[in-house]
């Protein structure tokens, strides 16, 4: 048994108890609690909270310090690590693995997930620290010491810890193979060409800290989300007339209602449920904690009022799923091909467009349709990288009291690993991926659920009187 079958093994064991049941129920019940709690905050409030977020995007961001970002861009920068490979590739092997169930179970997720991450937000805006620069610090690992007590530090290291660790697998591995093999696929680049560009030019980034991250998110994510919703809706409109259909595959197989007859009901839903809730949460990373490190560097002063941008996230992301779903069911290349191989990840996505493309227009539409998926890939999961970054070195400050050898040292090795990621085997990849999530995950849902009150009584104070502060 060689090194990667011991890894492969060890993690195939540890992520049956991560993403077994009882995480699925913790993930997806806490956003249900607090959707209770708060009376169905992200429908009820609907006209709220869009308003203290998309209304104020055509409106120039005041400014109101040189030392911290602003709301929208500490969103962006959030969205830059939630807009990534999930978006593309991670739908594409939900779909492939769990069924077009797993479409439904994602939406779910996120349903419940906007209340998770508008929870997380509101406690690392409430806790956040300021250091002897005048930046905020925040995040999971300061709302477990200052809001939980010092008791709970234990809870908050490792979370850090987990959290640094992750940052090699959601925000660096899999986003760089997912380059890397479009890439190769669409242009014939050779993948460990583009992991050192793509290293390169990351590292030109990070050096410049969460200033020069969030100046970089605010541009690209915005044109590079237009730029995918504008192109799925090309495809879904030349395959109008198949997509009832793939909406009602999304339902059955959700239900395991064509598999009821065969016996295999139970196995069918478990297999939607779990790469629906997994991949979404992959996507959205609602629960995680990690959103909120970048949204505890804003200036908004108001806990809630940064909450709102939580959900706002959410909302998009999952938007942005459903049209990606819709492309690859209306394509209807998910299943079993006749060689018996199966597509999954990046490839079933350029494949879902290239056919539809071509079906449409012609063969030389379908090679653009595989370069517009390739290029996509590229921004969105390029800028997930950065903003992973920014939240390992978030938590590496908190371990290490900000040590500057240690942080640099940590910029180092993760542009080198963005160079072995992007010549790495995809299936490992994904599941240590996943197994990192869950872990990271356990205990920043712990104080979710321990600090509920807090976050209940400012969402409270805010809606009787426009302001959670004082």
């Amino acid at each position: 048994m060689n090194v990667v079958q011991v890894i492969e093994r060890v993690n195939n064991a540890v992520n049956g108890i991560v993403w077994g049941p009882y995480m699925l129920i913790l993930l997806v019940g806490t956003g249900a609690l607090y959707t209770v709690w708060s009376k169905g905050f992200q429908i009820g409030k609907f006209g709220l909270w869009w308003r203290e977020t998309s209304s104020t995007l055509v409106k120039k961001q005041a400014e109101q310090g040189k030392d911290n970002i602003s709301p929208f861009q500490a969103v962006m920068t959030a969205m830059s690590a939630t807009l990534g490979v999930g978006n593309i590739a991670g739908v594409a092997t939900a779909i492939a693995a769990g069924g077009p169930g797993a479409v439904f179970w994602m939406c779910l997720s996120a349903f419940f997930g906007g209340m998770t991450k508008y929870a997380e937000v509101v406690l690392a805006v409430k806790f956040r620290q300021t250091d002897a620069k005048g930046f905020f610090h925040g995040g999971p690992m300061y709302y477990i010491t200052n809001g939980l007590g010092a008791q709970w530090k234990p809870l908050a290291v490792i979370f850090a810890i987990f959290a640094t660790l992750a940052s090699f697998g959601i925000g660096n591995m899999t986003q760089a193979n997912a380059i890397s093999g479009s890439l190769e696929k669409t242009f014939g680049v050779p993948t460990w060409l583009t992991g050192v560009v793509v290293a390169i030019l990351v590292g030109l980034v990070i050096i410049g800290g969460i200033k020069r991250i969030a100046a970089v998110a605010e541009k690209i994510i915005p044109a590079t989300a237009i730029f995918w919703v504008a192109g799925c809706l090309v495809v879904i409109i030349v395959n109008i007339a198949k997509v009832p259909a793939a909406f009602g595959d999304i339902f059955a197989n959700a239900f395991g209602l064509r598999s009821a007859a065969g016996g295999v009901l139970g196995y069918t839903v478990m297999q939607a449920v779990r790469f629906g809730i997994a991949r979404g949460v992959f996507s959205n990373e609602a629960g995680l904690g990690s959103a909120p490190i970048a949204h505890a560097s804003s200036r908004q002063k108001d806990p809630v009022k940064q909450g709102c941008w939580a959900i706002f996230e959410v909302f998009w992301d999952t938007i942005i799923n459903v049209n990606t779903a819709l492309v690859i069911l209306t394509a209807g290349l998910y299943f079993r091909q006749a060689d018996g191989s199966v597509l999954s990840g990046a490839p079933l996505s350029i494949a879902s467009f290239s056919s539809a493309l071509s079906s449409a227009f012609g063969p030389a539409a379908g090679q653009i349709g595989a370069i517009f998926v390739s290029l996509s890939i590229l921004f969105f999961a390029g800028t997930t990288i950065i903003g992973w970054s920014f939240y390992a070195e978030r938590c590496l400050g908190f371990l290490t009291k900000n040590n500057p050898t240690v942080l640099m040292v940590y910029k180092l090795l993760f542009c080198i690993v963005v160079v072995i990621g992007a010549r790495s085997e995809l299936t490992l990849i994904w599941s240590i991926a996943d197994t990192l999530n869950g872990l990271m995950a356990i205990p920043n849902l712990i104080a979710l659920i321990f600090l509920s009150k807090i976050v209940v009584g400012l969402t409270k104070k805010y809606i009787e009187t426009g302001s959670s502060l004082g």
